[in-house]
């Protein structure tokens, strides 16, 4: 029958899940430090309990050697000769034990020996910590709430605690303690203190390990997850496949009504999921992976770095990149791969200005723009700016801080800038038909173009029946009434002369030129009749 010390030791080895061998250690070691502390000697010793009687014994013990060349510690070690006087049959490398009385260790001995056995066994207890929960990384536990600290959360897990950080909290969570939650074992940490057993309720493990309690599907194998990207207290989105075609994996993680992914939902407090169908096509699993934004084109600008560019509508961008950029962030982690998202103004002006910078760019010299004046275009010119086009891209502030640049000269640019290019852009798109007649040297004035009662004089006579009176029928006020027949070039002024200009367009000349002859020919037709 085992002795009440060792039936002691096995309770409390029970207690804290160890081994009563471990606890039996302990207390030897620890009445051996003892019974040297109290002899006060540097010899080996040794201690022993009888677990029958509970008995403890400490010694004193020796090697023996062969010669005395080999003795290299006189109160640890003994010659063979020595040896045999003692105890006949010893041979070399044995032992000798000398028994210690251990009845006058005393109190103060006792204690030493308490706080040796109490290290001993928090020691073993670390030990059966880490070793039975190291290898668990990963896996769903359920645990208890023990206590509540200011950061962080202590739970029980039967043979020891777990403490979860503030990182690895959601946001929507609170707990109560003795509540019982399913918790993702992170990691074990060997602490000096101990080892710390870290768990998250954070992790996508867990949000993966809740589809499979819900969907059988997912625990039979028939769907799969093939990848799952999260922020805790926030969203989560989760790829699905199936390995069945007749089952749709979107269908069976929702459930009828929702019900499945409801009750995820609820033991997440509340968070938002995403579920998508996982897909081998990079570009299409990134449109289902951006969802509920809707995807214009995907394209893969980098296959090495796992790049791909997303263009989006303009009404799409916002929701593409999500709050806080939340949905890209996510679909980004869920694919594995770098996404620039663009909308279609933006990836419209970046083309145009790749295809301007491999055209080198439009350069104008300054001095095309006649209106400045010299001695505003020397000002520019020592300012560095000597091209149309960066003077246009300059601001009234900009062209202000230029030396000798006053308010009233920013705007004399302005309106020259303007002229500049107004005057470049009609002269592409509107041809001239009757353009100003050059100044006259002598006169130095400038000559106007001919009025209409002039062209039409001039097509009447070219006709032949010099009965001008009839073509003049068609008057003036009717071909400037006609509307898109006649166009009237906007007056614009000059530093040094004043020009006005009158443009008609092609098709109204080809019209009046065609009701004129019409007109002539009636005047030949009934001048002949006359005659006969």
């Amino acid at each position: 029958m085992a002795s009440v010390l060792y039936q002691s030791i096995e309770t409390l080895s029970r207690d804290k899940g160890i081994e009563p061998d471990v606890v039996v250690g302990a207390v030897e070691d620890a009445i051996a430090l003892a019974t040297r502390k109290y002899y006060k000697t540097q010899e080996n010793m040794r201690a022993e309990m009888d677990r029958e009687t509970g008995e403890i014994r400490a010694y004193v013990f020796k090697t023996v050697v062969e010669t005395p060349d080999q003795l290299e510690d006189e109160i640890n070690q003994m010659t063979l000769d020595q040896a045999r006087e003692l105890a006949p049959e010893v041979e070399v490398g044995g032992e000798l034990r000398f028994y210690k009385d251990t009845t006058p260790l005393g109190r103060i001995a006792a204690q030493m020996a308490k706080q040796v056995i109490f290290q001993k066994v928090r020691e073993a207890e670390r030990d059966t910590v880490f070793n039975e929960y190291n290898h668990r990384a990963g896996e769903v536990l359920t645990a208890t709430v023990k206590r509540l600290e200011p950061m962080d959360v202590i739970f029980d897990l039967g043979k020891a605690e777990a403490r979860m950080p503030k990182r690895e909290q959601s946001r929507l969570e609170q707990f109560a303690v003795g509540e019982r939650v399913r918790v993702v074992l992170l990691r074990v940490d060997r602490a000096a203190k101990g080892p710390q057993v870290i768990v998250s309720r954070a992790a996508p493990a867990l949000v993966q390990n809740l589809f499979q309690s819900e969907v059988p599907e997912i625990y039979d194998g028939t769907v799969s997850i093939k990848a799952i990207a999260r922020e805790a207290g926030e969203r989560t989105k989760i790829a699905v496949m199936s390995r069945d075609k007749d089952v749709d994996p979107v269908g069976a993680c929702v459930g009828m009504k929702g019900m499945r992914v409801q009750s995820i939902i609820r033991e997440l407090r509340g968070e938002k999921i995403d579920i998508i169908e996982f897909s081998e096509e990079i570009t299409t699993f990134a449109e289902k992976a951006l969802q509920p934004a809707k995807v214009s084109r995907v394209s893969i600008t980098d296959l090495g770095e796992k790049q791909i560019e997303v263009i989006v509508d303009d009404t799409q961008l916002s929701l593409a990149i999500g709050k806080k950029g939340q949905n890209v962030r996510l679909a980004a982690k869920l694919l594995q791969w770098k996404i620039d998202i663009k909308s279609e103004e933006e990836k419209r002006q970046e083309v145009e200005q790749q295809m301007q910078a491999m055209s080198g760019g439009p350069t104008t010299p300054i001095e095309q723009v006649t209106e400045l004046g010299e001695s505003v275009l020397e000002k520019l010119i020592a300012a560095g700016i000597t091209t149309v086009e960066a003077l246009a891209d300059m601001t009234p502030e900009q062209l202000e801080e230029v030396p000798g640049i006053g308010e009233k000269t920013v705007e004399k640019i302005s309106v020259a800038v303007r002229h500049y290019f107004g005057q470049y852009e009609e002269g592409e798109e509107r041809p001239v038909v009757a353009a100003a007649q050059p100044a006259s040297e002598e006169s130095g004035e400038i000559a106007m173009a001919k009025t209409p009662e002039a062209i039409l004089e001039e097509i009447g006579k070219e006709a032949g029946n010099g009965r001008v009176e009839e073509v003049h029928n068609i008057s003036t006020e009717d071909i400037v009434d006609a509307e898109d027949e006649v166009s009237a070039s906007d007056a614009f002024s000059d530093a040094d002369a004043r020009e006005e200009q009158i443009e008609l367009d092609n098709d109204a000349v080809d019209t009046l030129v065609d009701e004129a002859q019409e007109v002539s020919d009636e005047g030949i037709d009934n001048e002949g009749n006359d005659r006969g």
